[in-house]
């Protein structure tokens, strides 16, 4: 089975990830990953592994031979750092009272976790489940949908990630996730997203509204529509859709009785410097996915938060998942919120956001290999061209980048095939930040072969 689509700049099995494994010369490091690729199922981006983790503390992993990386990655799960004292110390705490709930049973810690993210949205008026992974409720918020409207159609967004699950993967529009899996779930309608720099339209902020028009089109066009799912700003090539667009695409779900089901997984908890992405656009959604960092980095947990008035089906079990209110889970989310109010870390968040930009423009200026710059909060994304006019992708220098980057002690996520993603914790201090751009900058002087 051949990969057809280069979306992606992890590759496990190209020339630059093969440069990459003949440099790893720790003995057990060697050993390690090769019983680690004898024993897993082989898996695009993932297995074979690259590398073998010790330690992770704050913004730093740490490999077995005891180099450090500071990590812009981080699977979208470190927003309060690795290892935090103050989640794992709560975890402790729990281990010796309550380490387990049952079905049909709750606990102090559930209800507690629900109260505070009700309290996160913009009224009481919601409700909250549970669930071990954000495909889960994802899956979940889709069949609450169906429940609700009557209509099992979805319209999605192409590039779009909702998980790896074959429902979720349906839903999403990412080739790399969806190729050789046909047919997948019926019904699941997909529209351009609102790119800002690769349009199907042209770029300017008036152009995002042919975006949302498009939506009305579909719905209109197709009938029995129930539900529209888009990430409110996506994450891993971060395209940051405009105000006009997201209370166009509102107002269009409220003219069609269509439920708006915004994925903020891995951009909320305050990523974008707002506790809520969807915060930024001042609409509110019918649900909200969130995960990835809820959990502290440590504990899989997600939820789905969606408005009391679709509280209508008592007799479907829309999750039933054994850890759905699991206290491990419930008491890491609690205390990962807590950080973040007691450490003001959403303005902490903003301010540095823009000393980022900064930065990143002036890299722009100064190379060619830099087509486009954009973000918000600590959640950027530098693309990579091979001509600045033509927008030509350079997906051979973004994987070669990465690798660089990565013997200097910088991970991040290259996505598109071209897109550096950069998503530092939201702990990380200045003289952090500061060695993670000198990394950048002494990377970008390079020059890069195609």
């Amino acid at each position: 089975m051949t990969m057809n689509f280069k979306t992606e700049g992890d590759v496990n099995f190209s020339p630059e990830r093969d440069k990459w494994q003949q440099s790893v010369t720790d003995v057990k490091t060697r050993q390690l990953l090769d019983e680690d690729a004898n024993y897993f199922f082989h898996q695009f981006m993932s297995t074979p592994c690259l590398d073998v983790l010790a330690d992770c503390e704050g913004s730093y992993l740490t490999n077995l031979a005891g180099k450090k990386n500071l990590d812009f990655h981080g699977n979208s799960a470190h927003n309060v750092g690795f290892r935090n004292p103050n989640i794992t110390g709560k975890i402790k705490e729990q281990l010796d009272i309550l380490p387990f709930s049952t079905r049909r049973f709750t606990n102090k810690p559930a209800i507690e976790l629900a109260k505070k993210l009700v309290g996160k949205m913009p009224t009481q008026n919601y409700r909250v489940l549970f669930a071990p992974g954000g495909a889960t409720v994802v899956g979940m918020a889709l069949k609450l949908a169906r429940a609700v409207t009557g209509n099992h159609k979805v319209v999605s967004v192409w590039d779009s990630f909702h998980g790896a699950s074959l429902d979720t993967i349906s839903a999403g529009g990412e080739a790399v996730f969806r190729q050789h899996m046909g047919p997948m779930m019926p019904g699941v309608l997909h529209i351009p997203p609102p790119a800002t720099y690769r349009g199907i339209f042209a770029n300017s902020p008036d152009d995002q509204l042919k975006y949302a028009d498009y939506l009305e089109y579909v719905v209109e066009k197709e009938g029995g529509v129930g539900a529209f799912i888009s990430e409110t700003i996506r994450n891993t090539d971060v395209n940051i859709p405009s105000i006009a667009y997201w209370k166009r695409i509102r107002e269009i779900c409220d003219k069609h009785k269509i439920m708006l089901i915004l994925d903020e997984i891995p951009i909320g908890m305050g990523r974008t410097g707002k506790f809520f992405a969807f915060e930024h656009f001042g609409i509110e959604p019918d649900i909200v996915c969130i995960g990835k960092s809820l959990g502290g980095g440590i504990f899989p947990m997600a939820a789905m938060i969606g408005r009391t008035e679709f509280n209508i089906a008592p007799e479907i079990s829309l999750g039933h998942y054994t850890h759905e209110k699991n206290p491990l889970g419930c008491i890491a989310g609690l205390a990962t919120i807590d950080f973040i109010e007691q450490e003001n870390l959403l303005q902490k968040v903003q301010t540095e956001s823009l000393w980022i930009e900064s930065v990143l423009n002036g890299f722009k200026n100064r190379f060619e290999l830099i087509g486009d710059v954009r973000g918000l909060g600590f959640l950027w994304a530098i693309e990579l061209v091979t001509n600045p006019g033509t927008k030509g992708k350079a997906v051979v220098q973004a994987e070669k980048i990465m690798y660089e980057f990565l013997r200097n002690g910088l991970s991040f996520k290259v996505s598109q095939g071209n897109v550096l993603t950069l998503a530092p914790p939201l702990t990380i201090n200045k003289n952090e930040l500061e060695n993670a751009f000198g990394i950048l900058e002494n990377a970008f002087s390079i020059r890069y072969s195609d």
